[in-house]
């Protein structure tokens, strides 16, 4: 229905659906629904009155549902979030275009996103609310059962069986429903792999967000009058945050089981003018698991960085911004390294997925439990390998330089834009050049782009464009597997189905030692890394382009053109 209930009304009139004396009896009774919805209440008009009056004003064809066979084939052609956050519905298939019955005809917006989303020829018409909210139901289901599937799938979660706020001195209205409700979002999430869920008041409503694949993507939101109730619920699961504090930002950690796999979510909560906005990071330990080639090594590069991680001591970094896959990473190589014959520590803020086999340090520097304190305590665990979770200032940059002079390998983080400035950054911060040269073995800058979904992905065309910023010539698409996204059921109609790394690998050998002690640039730096045949980012990219695994704008989104 039109959120302008005036414009409605005045269109209704126009079309001699209503009188003047009709619309003034209904604004003198106006109840909280509005103008609108007090005529549809009493009778005066009724909803496919309103929604045939909106399709010919808008120049759109109305269908009756109720009389239209419509095959479940048709409607998975959208994915059942899309379709309840639309309010919208494929219902016919026509010479290849797809026909998508909308409850809004006005709704520019919505017509835009679903373009886009299932990248294919769509034609729009206009239905009831009601007509579509029930096929929606008829073929996905009702809030009802996705809350009984999620239980089943998800177990008990520990916790009180009643939410409270403390605040209005009693429980909150729907306290079982709001259980469920939290329950169902945290399922939703996870089943569309999302890494982080963003609950953010607004003025006038709660925004829910899911950060699928590094994108923000918002989902159907709950009311508002249910945001007090479900930041309650959050911090109650957490066990360590307080429900009564809501002037100051708190941080706390859930565990939950999603059939038989253990999820961690990491949560965060800050005090804004409308709320508190709560943003979860959902930490999947089956990522722990994964293999280098997971993490989008190509074979030759493996090769080299397996070389470098099989090193008795040195420093290896992993540098990129921040969500560019770092900590990762350092996860895949310790499940690499992870053996009996092999000690292993790591020292995190904070831990954020436990290991077996590891020994693991949280920093906790409200007792004084900083990273050097930690690195200063673990030497003396006689660890063969070390990760330290970031090296952020001088003090735990000299004893990570001093641990791998000492026969240890240290695995760690920086952020720097590319794997040459990481040794001018460590200069920087303190550490003198001929300890750098010492100790750094190998930098492995990364950033993450969008793998296409290898159910439904198809050959496609690079533009002039793409080629042109990718520098791509012609001669090197004879081999080449270009692919572009479709949108399936597999992928939720996104055409990408998870992330892997593009990376740029400086090996430092005996020449670039000597330029590092003589205090050389970091441009020098970087031409000499390409003498000894480091790829950039870019050109990494590239090579997943042409083996069909990512597309050309993600990687020229993800990455700075190549000045030299």
């Amino acid at each position: 229905m039109s959120q302008n209930d005036e414009y409605t009304v005045e269109v209704l009139r126009d079309l001699g659906l209503l009188t003047k004396s009709q619309i003034e009896a209904a604004r003198a009774n106006m109840d909280k629904g509005g103008l609108l919805h007090t005529l549809l209440q009493g009778g005066v008009v009724t909803q496919e009155d309103v929604s045939r009056a909106l399709a010919a004003q808008n120049s759109m064809d109305f269908v009756d549902l109720e009389h239209m066979q419509v095959e479940r084939t048709l409607v998975e052609h959208m994915a059942a979030e899309d379709a309840r956050r639309y309010q919208a519905v494929p219902v016919a298939l026509r010479d290849g275009v797809l026909i998508i019955a909308l409850a809004d005809p006005m709704a520019m917006q919505t017509m835009d996103d679903l373009t886009y989303k299932l990248r294919r020829e769509l034609e729009f018409v206009c239905a009831t609310p009601d007509a579509i909210h029930k096929l929606i139901i008829k073929f996905h289901g009702d809030a009802a059962d996705a809350t009984s599937n999620l239980l089943k799938s998800m177990g008990e979660v520990e916790g009180h069986d009643v939410v409270r706020d403390e605040d209005e001195g009693g429980a909150v209205e729907g306290d079982a429903p709001v259980i469920k409700l939290v329950s169902m979002l945290l399922l939703e999430a996870y089943s569309n792999r999302a890494s982080d869920i963003h609950i953010e008041p607004l003025e006038t409503k709660l925004r829910l967000r899911f950060r699928i694949d590094g994108v923000l993507q918002e989902m159907q939101s709950p009311p508002k009058r249910l945001h007090g109730a479900i930041v309650s619920r959050l911090k109650i699961m957490s066990r360590t945050m307080s429900i009564a504090e809501k002037r100051l930002p708190q941080d706390g950690r859930i565990q939950v089981r999603v059939g038989e796999k253990s999820v961690d979510l990491r949560v965060s909560t800050i005090p804004t003018v409308h709320g508190e906005s709560v943003v979860m990071r959902i930490l999947d330990k089956t990522s722990l698991m994964l293999g280098l080639p997971d993490l989008g090594f190509l074979s030759d590069d493996q090769a080299k960085f397996e070389q470098c991680i099989n090193l008795p001591d040195g420093i290896i970094l992993v540098t990129g911004p921040t969500g560019s896959g770092k900590t990762t990473t350092l996860y895949g190589c310790l499940n690499y390294m992870n053996k009996p014959d092999r000690k292993l520590i790591t020292v995190e803020d904070p831990v954020e997925y436990q290991m077996n086999g590891i020994n693991q340090v949280p920093v906790n520097a409200s007792i004084g439990m900083t990273f050097p304190a930690a690195l200063r305590s673990i030497l003396r665990q006689a660890p063969n390998i070390i990760m330290i979770g970031e090296i952020r200032d001088n003090e735990t940059a000299s004893i990570a330089v001093n641990a791998s002079l000492t026969g240890h390998l240290v695995l760690s983080t920086l952020h720097t834009n590319d794997a040459p400035s990481a040794i001018a950054r460590l200069v920087d911060i303190g550490v003198k050049p001929f300890l750098v040269s010492s100790s750094v073995r190998a930098v492995v800058a990364q950033r993450l782009v969008r793998r296409l979904c290898p159910t439904c992905k198809q050959p496609g065309e690079l533009s002039e464009y793409e080629m042109s910023a990718l520098q791509i010539e012609p001669g090197m698409l004879s081999q080449a597997r270009v692919m572009q996204p479709v949108g399936c059921e597999a992928c939720r109609g996104k055409g990408f189905k998870g992330r892997m790394g593009i990376f740029e690998m400086f090996l430092v050998d005996d020449e670039v030692r000597n330029m590092v002690n003589n205090n050389a640039s970091t441009i020098a730096l970087r031409q000499r890394a390409r003498e000894l045949g480091m790829r950039t980012l870019r050109e990494d990219g590239v090579r997943k382009v042409l083996a069909g695994l990512t597309t050309a704008d993600e990687v020229i989104s993800s990455t700075m053109a190549d000045l030299d």
